[in-house]
């Protein structure tokens, strides 16, 4: 099967933003799980340069338009990357290939006779690019600009899109998921129940130059919209090329409602004029306010992907996004809300669970995948089962929220299976040996098909989970659902690898916020500590939260020979730095179970932020002092609190 996937193209008056950073975001992951159930994928974005907006704020510049849209463009084309987006190609409406296109389809649909002059009076909106109706405005304004429409009068050409209208809403009506969520489908088909008037196309010179010319006129430019929706064609090589014999027929667009009414009504009736089958699917999502506000440069709230990526990781935003939005209702972004989906969904939750299995099989198991008992339980082999016809119609469906609920309901399934079946208990019991090798390989089995549905989500941390189990990260074990979405295929014997911390947790301090209570109540006891400096009170000692912690990777700090940086769970996943290197390797380190100060304010050394302090004893052995961790003598779970 073929699947093309497209953005809209972004129009360069602006820099990209959260809005753009979601859409984008969502058609990668949807190209990513095509990819992953077998699909020969292409997904398309790109960048919109024409038009009266980009001419004004070229002009605000002091530049030529073309200088602008090569400095905006190439912001949209550097971003990608840091939001782990590959796109196949990355189209420009300023490409000479695409200009030549769109000139062409004008001379045909001309030919036609869809495309007549005529003179025009109407309510134009700058901000809209187009015509307005009555209808359309709110209290006299423009709904999404809020701002009143100018009265022009002018001679320009018309595309006969009328003449399409009866044959569109019977399409709509004979495909339900030509248009979804459903809202937006009926939001069409009620703006399609009253006479459709044409489009005008053109721009008369004297007002505009900065645009593609009508090949039957010199003196008018092409509408934007006409010029950029064409752009769908001109990537897969309209008309004669081999991905548009290939993908055309497959094609489904992704965009933010705000440009429904142009691909849900203009772009049909023009696939219409050309005699071009329609696309097959548009998927149609909401906003992304802040802090319930809508996103507006005059009151700077606009959120740039950088930054978010730079703050968080960007498995953390993509994660976010796709999770936090029900796709089509609008979504509202904050900063605790990404902090605690990171610090809960993915710290505590799928972290702790990667973590926790991939240590045990080190220890119990020497690394290395344990042959099960093949009349064990199947507890987490049914909840994956269960998952995985869920997760596909959600995904199928665009509903990404859906399917990651689906995904961390196998995912504390088996995080439940760990403190039921105690792997630290059944390996005190040599007589318990299968039991335990059965319950370890059904953890890394489970893992296995979970990096394999996080993948399009989150490739990044995928691929850290497919090495720690031991995958090269395309290997089809986690890449193909098609071929490898069913239990029991880890061979076993395979060799897992230490691996770092997946997702780090966020301290709310670290982006301006008040310190949490803890930190509060020690901040408000300090005076009164260090008046009697030996002596502490129970409520004072109540302030220090003293944990049991296990090490499940060690390493050393480059320039340091004391230091060593250490992930541990407490139950969640942490670092910490530790001056210990003069006493233990890291080999010796990993597995062990220490105490640990876990409300310590988090400090920075040697660039490593370290969430916490490791306890030692000090002591003299052959005449040289040492440290030696403080333990425990019975292995108990991570996190238990000390008394």
């Amino acid at each position: 099967m073929t699947t093309y996937i497209t953005t809209p193209i972004y129009y360069v008056n602006a820099q990209p933003h959260l809005g753009h950073a979601y859409t984008t975001i969502v058609a990668d992951a949807y190209s990513r799980y095509r990819r992953l159930t077998g699909d020969t994928v292409r997904f398309q974005t790109g960048t919109d340069e024409h038009g009266d907006k980009i001419a004004e704020a070229a002009a605000k510049e002091d530049v030529p338009p073309k200088v602008y849209a090569d400095r905006i463009s190439a912001l949209f084309r550097e971003t990608w990357p840091l939001l782990d987006i590959q796109p196949d190609h990355f189209i420009r409406t300023t490409d000479a290939q695409h200009v030549a296109v769109v000139q062409s389809i004008l001379q045909q649909v001309h030919a036609s006779g869809d495309i007549y002059f005529d003179e025009y009076s109407g309510l134009y909106c700058r901000g809209c690019e187009r015509f307005l109706t009555e209808k359309e405005l709110v209290d006299g304004l423009c709904p999404d600009h809020q701002v009143p429409p100018q009265e022009i009068a002018e001679q320009n050409y018309f595309f006969r899109m009328s003449r399409y209208q009866e044959r569109l809403i019977r399409h709509i009506h004979d495909n339900p998921e030509f248009i979804t969520p459903e809202r937006y489908r009926n939001e069409v088909l009620s703006f399609l129940s009253e006479p459709l008037e044409d489009l005008c196309i053109s721009r008369p010179k004297s007002r505009l130059t900065w645009g593609i010319e009508l090949p039957f006129d010199s003196g008018f430019v092409t509408y934007v919209w006409f010029d950029a929706l064409i752009n769908y064609l001109t990537g897969i090589g309209y008309p004669d090329g081999v991905d548009f014999e290939r993908y055309w027929s497959v094609a489904e667009h992704v965009i933010a409602k705000d440009i429904l009414k142009p691909h849900a009504i203009y772009w049909p009736t023009m696939l219409m004029s050309m005699g071009l089958p329609l696309y097959r699917r548009l998927h149609v999502h909401g906003y992304w306010n802040v802090d319930d506000t809508k996103m507006s440069k005059s009151i700077g709230n606009v959120v740039r992907p950088a930054q978010l990526v730079e703050e968080y990781g960007v498995d953390t935003l993509r994660y976010f996004t796709l999770r936090e939005m029900s796709f089509g209702l609008d979504a509202s972004f904050n900063r605790d809300a990404i902090i605690a989906r990171k610090n809960s969904d993915l710290a505590n939750d799928i972290g702790n669970l990667f973590s926790r299995s991939v240590a045990m099989l080190q220890k119990y198991t020497a690394g290395l995948v344990p042959s099960p008992d093949s009349s064990g339980d199947a507890v987490l082999q049914q909840a994956v089962e269960q998952m995985l016809p869920i997760y596909r119609e959600a995904m199928d469906g665009f509903q990404f929220h859906r399917a990651l609920q689906a995904v961390w309901e196998v995912i504390s399934q088996a995080n439940k299976y760990i403190v039921t079946n105690e792997p630290w208990v059944l390996a005190k019991d040599p007589t318990r040996a299968i039991r335990l090798h059965t319950v370890l390989y059904n953890l890394a089995e489970c893992l296995r098909l979970l990096t394999m549905v996080l993948r399009p989500i989150m490739p990044g941390a995928a691929a850290k989970m497919a090495r720690g189990l031991g995958l090269d990260p395309d290997h089809e074990l986690v890449s193909s659902l098609a071929g490898c979405g069913r239990w029991g295929l880890l061979p076993v014997g395979t060799e897992l690898q230490p691996t770092a911390s997946l997702f780090p947790r966020v301290e709310k301090e670290k982006t301006g916020e008040s310190q949490p209570a803890a930190g509060k109540k020690k901040a408000e006891t300090k005076a009164e500590t260090t008046t009697a400096a030996n002596v502490l009170t129970f409520d004072q000692f109540q302030n220090v939260d003293l944990r049991v912690a296990e090490i499940i990777v060690a390493e050393k700090i480059k320039k340091s020979e004391k230091l060593l940086q250490l992930t541990v769970l407490v139950p969640e996943q942490r670092t910490i730095v530790a001056g210990i290197g003069e006493y233990y390797t890291p080999q010796q380190l990993v597995g062990k179970q220490v105490l640990v100060v876990a409300n310590m304010k988090p400090a920075t050394l040697m660039g490593i932020e370290s969430q916490g302090m490791v306890l030692a004893a000090r002591t003299m052995v052959d005449g040289k002092e040492r440290l030696v961790l403080a333990t425990v003598s019975d292995e108990i779970p991570a996190g238990s609190k000390v008394a």
